[in-house]
């Protein structure tokens, strides 16, 4: 219950259900115990008209509850075939009373929990959109997927189901007792001593359930991620012909998992039988006992026929715990793993203050140094630079020198290990997310486009719906407006998962009018021409030379754009600045840049 404990807020959120839902729980429950009392009357009653029996031998039910003895004392007037029907008319009508509180039991407590589903699942993918960049680089999609769809499921089944049941069965087995007691005490004790055979097996059942239920749940999770790589990769796994070894890793996780959920049923199909033979041995000694009984003592008919049928009803509730727990028990094991992630706090922190920074101003760069948390890996070293508002910025390098690091450090993807970030003089770790990325745009190296319309792709940054005339206008400063106006559906064509149906220079020019119709202050392009052909970005360079006359850019790529007139250029390497100036000034030094330059012409020229 430690772990259950973090959704008792909910239970406080919806209180007023929650306590209407126990309040007709209670009801139900009390007109339930009323049903063997009026038998034991009508027995008692029934006793007295046989031949030799004497009115003095009849024992007369204790009853407590003022409504039903007022009863009692009413119908105790009428004649015994006349009393037999009422009474039996009342046990109906009691039985209908029942099962209209557990119509509302169900409406209230249950409908609760659907809140609650709800209410949870949006607080975990909340969430998730607040833990940053490091975090999805170490914990994969498909075990996110499991806990927010299969373990919150799970832990439903706690709030609802579980939680009505054991209050259903706490408030039936005291009502039941207290009238048991009030009866005969010695035949009570009798009657439930098997129960403390129960409890000893409840507990240590369900220890083994709860560690079972773990294990499946994190398998589940692996299964889970399989599968979702296998769908996301489906094209690799074709063209590299791997179908069957795909299906072989998948069916050897898949076969694990039905081993530790078969161990975990069979556990639970030993569970419930055991407890109904408990039950069953229960109703077993109150006939025994209770023949004993009346064997020395015939006013006890009625008596033993009301504790009969009180352990037939404490039949169903008792043997329940060990579903209710085993719920429970999965409920826990499913909060756990919630748990570990609704705990993990970001790294990289919002700032809930607005600062008073302002983005048409100075970027600078000072002596930041970062290294990758999971890999221990130094991509940037001790970097220092200066770019004035409106320039044009060239970052080149190899693979892994720190091009896209830098890009990433920026949007505050990742905290500096030391030095600072500042725009216009004030350090962006000092900035509202929103604030510092409402006014860059970013185009990634890696285009992801979400299973919608090449128009919903195209606004997806805005705050507000955008006119078509915006779209189109950001499409044509991508160059892919003519491509889109070919397709059947236009801008209203839906792209599939991940922009599957477009080719991968449209992906990447749909990426490009995304970031352009924000018309923001900064804009970043990391490698984003990459899948097109020469022409094709020859032509949105030209548009982009245009587009960011007046506007900050940093182009981060391995080619040379001498289109643009650069107002600095940056080669870097290990995270280290490795040459730094002007196109000319660069050519003139006769290093990286200017070798590089000199085979893009060559290869151009050839």
């Amino acid at each position: 219950m430690a772990q259950l404990s973090a959704v008792n807020k909910y239970f406080w959120k919806y209180k007023y259900r929650f306590s209407l839902g126990i309040l007709f729980i209670v009801a139900s429950n009390y007109f339930f115990v009323m049903a063997p009392q009026v038998a034991n009357y009508v027995v008692g009653k029934l006793q007295q008209a046989l031949p030799g029996v004497h009115q003095a031998n009849v024992r007369k039910p204790i009853i407590k509850d003022a409504l039903l003895s007022a009863f009692i004392d009413w119908v105790d007037k009428f004649a015994y075939g006349k009393l037999v029907l009422i009474c039996s008319v009342v046990i109906i009508l009691l039985a209908i009373i029942r099962g209209l509180f557990m119509y509302f039991m169900r409406q209230t407590v249950i409908v609760m929990s659907r809140h609650i589903e709800y209410d949870q699942k949006n607080e975990v993918y909340n969430h998730y959109q607040k833990l940053d960049a490091g975090f999805y680089k170490t914990h994969a999609t498909g075990d996110m997927m499991n806990r927010m769809a299969e373990d919150v499921s799970r832990v439903r089944m706690y709030t609802g189901p579980a939680i009505m049941y054991l209050i259903n069965l706490s408030t039936l087995i005291i009502f039941a007792l207290v009238n048991m007691l009030a009866q005969d005490v010695q035949l009570t004790l009798i009657v439930i001593s098997p129960l403390p055979i129960l409890a000893v097996t409840i507990y240590f059942v369900n220890m083994n359930i709860h560690r079972r239920s773990e294990r499946v749940q994190a398998m589940l999770s692996d299964l889970t991620t399989n599968a979702q790589e296998s769908y996301s990769g489906i094209r690799v796994i074709k063209s590299y012909v791997q179908e069957k070894a795909m299906l072989g890793f998948f069916k050897k996780n898949s076969e694990e998992y039905r081993k530790n959920a078969v161990g975990l049923a069979k556990v639970e199909a030993i569970y419930f039988p055991s407890m109904t033979l408990i039950i069953g041995l229960s109703t077993l000694v109150t006939i025994l006992i209770g023949s004993q009984v009346v064997l020395h003592d015939t006013s006890k008919v009625g008596l033993i026929v009301e504790f009969v049928m009180y352990i037939n009803m404490l039949t169903f509730p008792v043997s329940a715990i060990g579903w209710v727990a085993s719920m429970i028990q999965r409920a826990s094991a499913s909060q756990k793993r919630l748990n570990e992630f609704l705990d993990a706090e970001p790294e990289v922190k919002d700032k809930s203050v607005t600062s008073p920074a302002n983005f048409d101003g100075d970027i600078e760069f000072k002596n930041v140094t970062f290294t990758y948390p999971n890999t221990g890996i130094t991509a940037i070293k001790d970097f220092s630079l200066q770019i004035k508002k409106g320039e044009k910025v060239l970052i080149l390098g190899k693979t892994g020198s720190g091009k896209s690091t830098l890009a990433q450090m920026l949007l505050r993807a990742y905290n500096t290990d030391s030095g600072k970030i500042l725009i216009n003089g004030v350090d962006i770790a000092d900035m509202p997310f929103r604030e510092l990325r409402d006014n860059i745009s970013y185009v990634p190296q890696d285009v992801f486009l979400f299973s919608d319309t090449i128009a919903s792709n195209i606004s997806f940054g805005l705050k507000e719906k955008a006119a078509q005339d915006r779209i189109e206008g950001a499409a044509r400063f991508a160059s892919i407006h003519n491509e889109i106006e070919t397709l059947e559906n236009g801008y209203d064509t839906l792209v599939g998962e991940r922009g599957v149906t477009l080719s991968g220079g449209q992906k990447q020019r749909v990426s490009i009018a995304r970031a352009l119709i924000k018309k923001p202050q900064l804009l970043i392009f990391d490698d984003c021409l990459s899948a097109v052909d020469t022409k094709t970005e020859n032509e949105i360079i030209t548009h982009l030379n245009q587009y960011l006359s007046n506007k900050t850019a940093i182009i981060i790529t391995h080619r040379i754009f001498t289109v643009f007139n650069f107002s600095q250029i940056i080669v870097l390497e290990d995270g280290k600045i490795l040459e730094h100036g002007s196109h000319e000034q660069l050519l003139g030094s006769g290093g990286y840049y200017a070798k590089l330059y000199k085979k893009q012409v060559l290869d151009n020229y050839n």
